[in-house]
This record gives C-alpha cells, sequence and structure tokens, in this order.
C-alpha cells in the first residue's frame, strides 16, 4: 500500500477535501450568479457540486486503495463490491436541498465496510467547520435535566408515530425521574448533521422509520457509535451494510441512558 495513512485518516482527510471543495464551489456560484433562490439555480447547483465531490473522493480513494470498490450515490454500483471484504460507502453530498438552500446542515460522508463492522468513518460538516471521525477523543455526555429531553426527526419524511411515542417517551421520563420537562422534536437536513446535534449536546435521540440508502447511514452511524451512542433499527437490531439492493429500513440513535426508553415508546406507540 502505497498510502501509508491508516483508513481513518484517509477518511477524514478525503471527506474534509471533499468538504471544502463543496463551500469552494457554491461561494463561487453565489459569485457568478448572486443568488440561488431560483429553484432552477439551486438545482443546478447541487448537480455541479455532487458531481464534483463524488469525482474528488473517487479519484482519491482510488489512489490511495485502488483494490477497494467504493459504492457511492453518485457512481454507478459495480456489484463486484458484494465479493469483496472491503468497500468504502460514500455519500459526497448528504443533505443536497439544504446545500442548495445555502443552509450549514449538509455533510460529506466516508465510511469503510470490512464484511463484520464498520470502520474508517469520518462525517464532515464544512459549513460548521466540524469534522466527526473514529479518530476523535469522546467525551460521554449526561441527559439533560434542566430541558425538554430533544429527538431529531427529518423535516420532510418524520416518523408518524414520533408525536405519539413523544407524549409516552414524556410519561416514561417523568415516572423513572430522569427528565420532568417533556419532550421536543427537531429538524434538521443531513444525516450526519442529525448525528451531530446529539454530538454536540443539542439533541437526545434520532428516528427514523421510512427507509433510506446505505451511503446515508453508513458514516453517522460509525461515527455515532465511536462516540458512545446505541444505534440500531426500530427493533433494536443492529444495521449491517453493503447489500443489494443498498438500502436501510429504519435507524434510531440515542444517548444510551434514554435508548431503553426511547424504544419503549417506540413500542407502544406504534401498538396503539
Amino acid at each position: 500500500m502505497s498510502d501509508l495513512r491508516s483508513d481513518a485518516e484517509l477518511s477524514r482527510d478525503v471527506a474534509q477535501q471533499a468538504g471544502q471543495l463543496l463551500l469552494e464551489i457554491r461561494r463561487d456560484f453565489l459569485v457568478e450568479y448572486g443568488s440561488i433562490q431560483d429553484r432552477e439555480n439551486a438545482t443546478r447547483l447541487r448537480d455541479i457540486a455532487d458531481a464534483a465531490s463524488n469525482e474528488l473522493i473517487l479519484n482519491l480513494l482510488g489512489q490511495a486503495r485502488p483494490n477497494d470498490p467504493v459504492l457511492s450515490e453518485e457512481a454507478k454500483d459495480d456489484p463486484i463490491r458484494l465479493e469483496s471484504d472491503r468497500v468504502w460507502i460514500v455519500d459526497p453530498l448528504d443533505g443536497t436541498w439544504e446545500y442548495g438552500q445555502d443552509r450549514a446542515d449538509f455533510a460529506v460522508h466516508i465510511a469503510l465496510w470490512t464484511g463484520e463492522h464498520l470502520s474508517a468513518c469520518t462525517v464532515d460538516l464544512p459549513a460548521q467547520g466540524i469534522t466527526r471521525s473514529v479518530l476523535d477523543a469522546v467525551e460521554h455526555r449526561a441527559l439533560p435535566t434542566d430541558r425538554a429531553i430533544r429527538i431529531v426527526a427529518s423535516r420532510s419524511r418524520p416518523p408518524a408515530t414520533l408525536e405519539a411515542a413523544s407524549v409516552v417517551l414524556t410519561r416514561l421520563l417523568s415516572d423513572s425521574g430522569v427528565n420532568h420537562h417533556g419532550v421536543e422534536i427537531v429538524d434538521v437536513g443531513s444525516v450526519g448533521a442529525k448525528v451531530n446535534e446529539i454530538l454536540s449536546g443539542r439533541a437526545e435521540a434520532y428516528v427514523h422509520d421510512t427507509g433510506f440508502y446505505e451511503w446515508d447511514v453508513a458514516a453517522p452511524y460509525g461515527v455515532a457509535q465511536h462516540y458512545g451512542l446505541t444505534c440500531s433499527n426500530t427493533v433494536e437490531a443492529a444495521i449491517t451494510f453493503n447489500h443489494m439492493p443498498p438500502y436501510v429500513n429504519n435507524l434510531v440513535v440515542s444517548q444510551a441512558q434514554l435508548y431503553p426508553l426511547l424504544m419503549s415508546a417506540l413500542a407502544e406507540a406504534s401498538a396503539t
């Protein structure tokens, strides 16, 4: 291997380079067009940025790890990945809608699936100046006792039972003495940005139940696990990757202390 960086170092470096490229593309686009409020301009920006970030990531990973297949949202899927014990799972621009709205809650996702587990995971949030990586030192956070517990959900596709589950969770939190301020639901763009809300202490859990692709989930999932969060699907099973089709049905990411109560609330709300 001519590139002597570890997989995690490579993942972090490539994600950061792609993130800076995305910022440069958007900045230059705004200089040229003055605004991206027009839908056609916003779509053009998203398409340009997605393609450029994907090309950069594929080139850099290809140079450093030429024998590793890559599963990317913006590249043709090569079935050979199904036979490999090392597959990079990449989203060159997660949160494309937010990116095209000149928002900060978009991300670059890079993860490595080694057949049994995720490694080398990075979520780069370039507009926020934040990179979350499995190389990070970890500080565990306690659940807040001075405000409501916050659950992050999709802006456009929140779980249908989340409002009901929040009512149940409010009761369970109060009965257990963990928190007496109730539950709030907040919406954020990219999956990586949602997980970052938990890592930054602004939220405690993320729930999604209408499905998405592996490239949406892999890097945030691996980073969340590194930080000590509990991650699973909505029936408490671990999520695996490198499937055909590369689809994930649902996802829960939670502070470990909250997870049992959250899962009980989700189950009770779904049963009614």
